[in-house]
């Protein structure tokens, strides 16, 4: 008779970017689409599947990015970012004590559907439009111009996946990508001032701003 082993692996990477505009241009909904995939999705999976990675000793790997350690942008991406990180972590002590092990995977900008520069446009653009006229006002409209103005090879990834997936000793955290290794993990160990200080003089300025 054939018995169940259980379930080796689990890997969560579905995810979504837009809408993902500066925080006045969006609703509650906006924040909400987002994070009901990247993250309440995410637990949903992960908790329907447990018992079954339990019993195998398996893995839980979890695709969080290289905005979960640093909030690069406005909306509910660098948020539900920030949430993959938290539950991961506890996640990983929790059920250290049964042998399974739990990996995140931190991965810079790559070239997929998700990161396409005409969704970048198109989501910035949708919300310019659903912006109340004093927000745009304020803002202005040379920041939308500058903001929907737009790589590398996604194996880096995947190679990640493999490694906490079948090596005896798998890393807490991956971070492929240049960009995640020289500019946003040493950027998120900085003092916020600095930080704060680099993006301010980096990003576009709204029309009525300071």
């Amino acid at each position: 008779m054939h018995v169940f082993q259980g379930l080796w692996g689990l890997v969560n990477n579905a995810g979504v970017f837009m809408p993902s505009a500066p925080n006045e241009w969006l609703t509650k909904q906006d924040f909400v689409k987002i994070i009901d995939v990247n993250l309440l999705g995410l637990i949903e999976v992960t908790l329907s599947l447990l018992p079954l990675v339990r019993k195998a000793r398996g893995r839980v790997v979890n695709v969080s990015s290289a905005a979960g350690r640093l909030a690069i942008c406005g909306g509910g991406y660098c948020i539900s970012k920030y949430g993959v990180e938290a539950f991961s972590d506890s996640l990983r002590r929790e059920l250290s004590y049964f042998g399974v092990k739990v990996a995140i995977i931190e991965p810079g900008y790559f070239k997929t559907n998700m990161t396409r520069h005409e969704n970048f446009s198109q989501g910035y653009q949708e919300a310019w439009e659903r912006a109340r006229p004093e927000i745009k006002e304020i803002y202005g409209e040379k920041i939308l111009r500058v903001l929907t103005q737009t790589k590398r090879n996604v194996s880096l990834v995947t190679d990640c996946m493999e490694h906490a997936l079948t090596s005896c000793h798998p890393r807490t955290r991956y971070s492929p990508g240049w960009d995640t290794k020289l500019i946003y993990l040493p950027m998120s160990y900085m003092p916020s001032i600095l930080v704060d200080a680099i993006f301010y003089w980096s990003y576009p300025k709204p029309a009525k701003g300071l």
